[in-house]
């Protein structure tokens, strides 16, 4: 299978889909990879590296598209991306597609089959392609809420963790999956006042366990939630329904309630977003203000270090990947259920019902 890595041109968007170490798997397993130029020479990686493991350097993203039969990404594809996207295509990389109906319609209209990393399962219930991004986002989520808390960018002037004698910042989470608990571990270790919200008594006792009351662990309804932001410094929306637009658990009328300079940070943004005012940002702008209150929504949080966000995605796609590369995707998600679960369209139709049913769109199982 000809394998092509094209450029990332979301704003500050430095990951590349492939490593050369990557690459030099799909080589060796008797593939071609293509890779744009310059793809990787955002997080270190020339491309004298990629040549030296095998892989073909491609002049312009329009001739990798051209060539290749496999498109391994990071983001969504971009619209001129999507337009260049065609039936002969399979596209593998996350797509985020609930909120985003022009992407959708766009790869509707390809006719490519497209497989959302995101939607990927394992046996445990869990996403395994999504879990070090979430990883990434959670860590961040803090690092981000600690620096908007300044009040030279707007925010209440507040230290995360305080200091003798002057009390922590109160940092409340909302959702105990990875980022959730990603977020929480930093925000503790920083020394803030923390609390975690979930519905799955399950995940609040794993967390209570983990973090041995370092963290207060509270089961999420709507009255005792308003209560903890209306009280917050920070807070983080970790809010996952996997492939489906998340719930709005912030409305505008708790934001106007909520202290002047306090922080929100959605993680949840690239699907749609945990709070009412929340829109896209992103790394350039990061944040925006409604009613005195800092919101930070940058869509492609693990941009931010990209690096090491290359080298974690890399790490839990690649299997997935040469399954689809050394079988081809029918065969590699007839052998794989979780694989299959990844397949959001194909043939022009939306294959997954969560997006379907978010976006309004004619749903139709995926047929092997």
């Amino acid at each position: 299978m000809i394998v092509g890595v094209p450029k990332e041109i979301k704003v500050h968007e430095y990951r590349v889909g492939l490593t050369p170490a990557s690459a030099s798997e799909f080589i060796r397993n008797g593939h071609k990879v293509i890779v744009e130029t310059n793809a990787g020479a955002g997080i270190g990686f020339s491309d004298a590296d990629y040549t030296a493991v095998g892989a073909e350097i491609i002049p312009t993203a329009a001739e990798v598209f051209a060539q290749a039969e496999m498109i391994i990404k990071v983001k969504e594809p971009q619209l001129p991306e999507c337009a260049m996207l065609t039936e002969n295509h399979l596209l593998y990389t996350y797509l985020h597609l609930a909120p985003d109906p022009a992407q959708t319609d766009a790869l509707l209209k390809s006719g490519c089959t497209a497989i959302a990393y995101e939607t990927v399962t394992n046996d445990a219930g869990g996403l395994p392609l999504l879990a070090p991004m979430s990883e990434v986002a959670g860590r961040m989520s803090i690092q981000a809420g600690a620096h908007a808390l300044e009040k030279s960018v707007g925010g209440r002037g507040l230290l995360l963790g305080g200091v003798p004698g002057v009390a922590p910042a109160k940092v409340v989470v909302i959702g105990g999956g990875v980022s959730g608990m990603n977020a929480a571990e930093m925000a503790v270790g920083m020394g803030a006042d923390v609390s975690i919200f979930d519905r799955n008594l399950d995940v609040l006792r794993r967390l209570d366990a983990r973090f041995r009351g370092a963290v207060k662990t509270r089961y999420s309804t709507a009255h005792d939630l308003e209560e903890a932001v209306l009280d917050a410094d920070l807070v983080i929306g970790a809010v996952l329904v996997a492939g489906a637009a998340a719930p709005k658990l912030v409305t505008a009328d708790m934001v106007k309630r909520m202290k002047d300079g306090a922080v929100l940070v959605d993680i949840s943004i690239d699907q749609g977003g945990c709070f009412e005012n929340s829109r896209p940002t992103t790394h350039a702008e990061p944040t925006f203000v409604v009613d005195g209150v800092v919101h930070y929504c940058v869509a492609n949080m693990p941009g931010g270090v990209a690096r090491t966000s290359t080298f974690a995605l890399n790490n839990a796609t690649l299997p997935f990947g040469l399954a689809l590369a050394n079988k081809g995707w029918k065969q590699a998600c007839k052998d794989d259920k979780h694989l299959a679960n990844g397949v959001n369209v194909s043939d022009g139709f939306v294959t997954y019902k969560a997006v379907a049913d978010a976006l309004g769109k004619e749903y139709r199982p995926l047929d092997l």
